[in-house]
């Protein structure tokens, strides 16, 4: 027969994820009250050995704790050891490895004079401008983009059509202004009929953003959409999958959310859009700035 140190190690794993439902809750991941209810129904009010631990032949019973599930005979099969610690935050463990992005000591200046009146791709056949990145050099928080838009490629500068109009609004509703945050895109050069770039041209302007970062050293950026997304992580999987979702790119939180155009095509992606961006904020304003 197990001895009573199996039932106490059993209810203190139960207890473990009673308290994992009420960090979720404030999540507002779920109902803890309806949750932990039903915990409390896997746990006997005062266990009694010879009933848990009848060796008479019976059909196995599981009793499911949030994942963790154990059989009429307190056993675990194929669980993981309990949880010994809490996460130091409501975004894991911050104390996380030295960045691998080293900071560089490169300007914008001299990031754009590389770039030059660029010839690179086909795309600068038909641009008006090359649209660099703007906004505070300094910046914990950057949004990158695909490409410029056709109000873009006139005045030069990233998301000031209806698209950035949004977004400035959206950086406002999380407590920031527009020249508070460094706005880019990926491509520099306005594609035709403002399809997504290729694969091709993507590569070739790519490497100029990564400098950027590496100069500024961003604490969060803001992929928006598809294909800011996947050219900055490397990633197959969809914005729809993957949004919302802390990623890591080299020491650098990513946060992928919506694309503002797709928002004006589709409003109800909004409030998604929101619940993401009320992430970054939260993660900004309960970690440290870092120091560079």
């Amino acid at each position: 027969m197990p001895s009573d140190s199996v039932i106490t190690e059993f209810i203190s794993i139960v207890e473990d994820a009673r308290e994992q439902l009420t960090y979720l809750h404030e999540l507002g991941v779920v109902n803890v009250e309806t949750e932990s209810q039903q915990l409390s129904e896997t746990i006997p009010a005062e266990p009694k050995a010879q009933v848990l631990y009848d060796q008479s032949p019976q059909p196995s019973k599981e009793l499911s704790t949030s994942g963790l599930t154990a059989n009429a005979a307190g056993t675990f099969p194929g669980t993981q050891p309990p949880i010994t610690s809490r996460p130091a935050t409501l975004f894991g463990d911050l104390a996380a490895p030295e960045p691998i992005i080293e900071k560089s000591s490169e300007s914008f200046e001299q990031i754009w004079s590389d770039i030059g009146d660029c010839t690179r791709c086909p795309l600068h056949e038909r641009r008006t401008n090359i649209v660099h990145t703007e906004g505070n050099r300094r910046a914990r928080l950057m949004f990158v983009g695909e490409a410029p838009g056709a109000d873009e490629d006139a005045q030069a500068r990233p998301f000031v059509g209806r698209a950035g109009q949004l977004l400035t609004k959206i950086i406002e509703a999380i407590g920031f202004r527009r020249e508070d945050v460094l706005i880019g895109n990926v491509n520099r050069c306005r594609p035709p009929g403002n399809r997504p770039p290729t694969t091709e041209e993507a590569s070739l302007c790519k490497p100029f953003l990564l400098r950027e970062i590496a100069a500024v050293q961003p604490e969060v950026i803001v992929v928006l959409g598809n294909t800011a997304m996947r050219n900055l992580l490397d990633i197959k999987q969809g914005i729809t999958r993957v949004r919302g979702q802390f990623q890591n790119y080299h020491g650098v939180k990513v946060m992928p959310t919506f694309h503002p155009a797709y928002l004006l095509r589709d409003p109800s992606k909004k409030q998604e859009t929101w619940q993401d961006l009320k992430k970054v904020r939260d993660y900004l304003e309960t970690t440290p700035r870092r120091e560079h």
